[in-house]
């Protein structure tokens, strides 16, 4: 970030969330860039702040709500000028954000992220008149008059282009969304009430914004939706990964693309022997499957059971080599029995997942799982989630262990200190998995570098350049 040129609008921007919020904090960084507005590094002495929230479960509305209050309390004791709130948040919340947080000067919901700009005009006194009337009319953004508290929503949800963004991440990889929203049913999860319906993002679309991103540098595109497998249904009325994969492999500069979110349905043949066969499609599948049980996956409305996911899961080990599989599991579903997590326990032990996430349930107002019956006090919740991690932890280790003194090819990230480099391989997607601590001289951040695993210490690994 830049020192702000004297008589500049300059704000300080937050991002909550996953990749998805990510980007779409990327993208409204362009606007206010594009507009003229100076992004600042600390709040503090800022025109105005963005927050861009995560709603997804309490735990993270509390910590939005968290950071926005700090905020807030920074705006009254005159550090800043406004408060601007956008994403999840006040998309699941509405206008009851307000009521709540009254000091907010504006909202701004996940499909008026584009209006950002506009807001931020109005904020600072730097808009025509006319925008008074406009602002109350523009998608996902709050109205003015501060006694209508309703979050705007409208009609119909397109799909988001999300080029010309201000990239957060390091300009070597790259989170690309391919689709808005999510047709699912499962009865624990909110993502539709605040992203809606499954949007598919043109092919097109997808292709152009992976170019800008590769012109810009990105070496790992790391694809990303709420149900990447079923890309393409709602436009095409098929789905379409195949025939997008294989237009994102004629992209020149793209060397990993990265699949995250794979629902376990729609994993067609065709979309397995094309992940197998790419010299550009990494052997990493992120595929929550959130249990194994075929009673407690139903009352999930997973649409899923026991046998079909170990089939699926037997059927990509076999056929993609090398395969790293990374998935998540919800436990403490309501109703859920100790021998149903013991079931879960067995699966985790009998399949080696080398990555994993545990969650305990999440009780969410107005989702289908909250009405159920049977749920499950908080310390059984998270006495299951200390058992199964720690399983995992063994599995985990284990296969830590069985690589060193391997070699393979190391993204690097960042120098930590002179001489060693953090980065990542394959089976590393950002935040989320291990790192990779090299020791080497002369590398630079962003290059492609074989490694030799030396040991591994805890979920991360030492390794040291290799001699070409």
């Amino acid at each position: 970030m830049t020192n702000p040129v004297k008589g500049e609008k300059t704000f300080a921007f937050v991002s909550l969330g996953c990749p998805k919020n990510l980007v779409d904090s990327e993208k409204m960084l362009g606007h206010l860039a594009i507009d003229g507005f100076q992004v600042v590094s600390e709040p503090e002495g800022a025109d105005f702040v963005v927050v861009n929230t995560c709603g997804f479960i309490e735990q993270s509305r509390a910590e939005s709500k968290a950071v926005i209050q700090e905020m807030l309390d920074l705006k009254k004791a005159g550090g800043t000028k406004g408060v601007i709130v956008a994403g999840c948040l006040p998309e699941r919340l509405g206008g009851t954000l307000l009521n709540e947080m009254p000091e907010i000067d504006h909202v701004v919901g996940v499909f008026g992220r584009d209006e950002i700009a506009t807001v931020a005009e109005k904020l600072t006194g730097a808009a025509p008149s006319s925008l008074i009337q406009l602002e109350s009319s523009l998608p996902g953004v709050a109205p003015l008059h501060r006694e209508q508290r309703e979050l705007f929503r409208p009609a119909a949800i397109k799909a988001l282009d999300d080029r010309a963004r201000m990239r957060l991440t390091p300009s070597h990889f790259a989170y690309l969304k391919i689709s808005e929203g999510c047709d699912r049913t499962c009865t624990f999860c909110s993502i539709p009430k605040m992203r809606g319906k499954h949007v598919t993002k043109p092919i097109e679309m997808v292709i152009e914004e992976a170019k800008e991103l590769a012109a810009d540098g990105c070496k790992e595109l790391i694809l990303v939706a709420q149900d990447t497998t079923y890309y393409g249904l709602d436009l095409y009325g098929e789905v379409r990964l195949v025939q997008l994969l294989k237009e994102l492999e004629k992209v020149d500069g793209l060397e990993w693309i990265r699949l995250m979110y794979l629902y376990p349905i729609h994993f067609s043949d065709e979309l397995i022997d094309t992940i197998a066969g790419s010299s550009r499609i990494i052997p990493y599948l992120d595929m929550p499957l959130q249990h194994i049980n075929s009673q407690v996956l139903k009352r999930m409305q997973r649409r899923v059971n026991r046998e079909k996911t170990i089939e699926l899961v037997e059927k990509l080990r076999g056929r993609i080599d090398n395969l790293v599989m990374r998935t998540t599991f919800v436990v403490g579903f309501p109703g859920e029995t100790e021998e149903q997590f013991e079931e879960l326990r067995e699966f985790v032990k009998e399949t080696q997942f080398q990555r994993m996430g545990v969650f305990p349930f999440s009780r969410e107002p107005g989702t289908a799982a909250d009405r159920l019956d049977g749920h499950l006090p908080d310390e059984v919740k998270a006495e299951r989630v200390e058992t199964l991690m720690a399983d995992q932890q063994e599995i985990a280790f284990a296969w830590g262990d069985s690589m060193v003194g391997y070699e393979l090819d190391c993204l690097i990230d960042e120098e930590v200190e002179e001489g060693v480099w953090s980065g990542r391989t394959f089976a590393d997607a950002p935040e989320i998995d291990g790192t990779v601590y090299v020791q080497g001289e002369n590398l630079n951040v962003g290059d492609f570098v074989p490694v030799e695993i030396l040991e591994r210490r805890d979920y991360d690994w030492i390794a040291a350049a290799s001699e070409e």
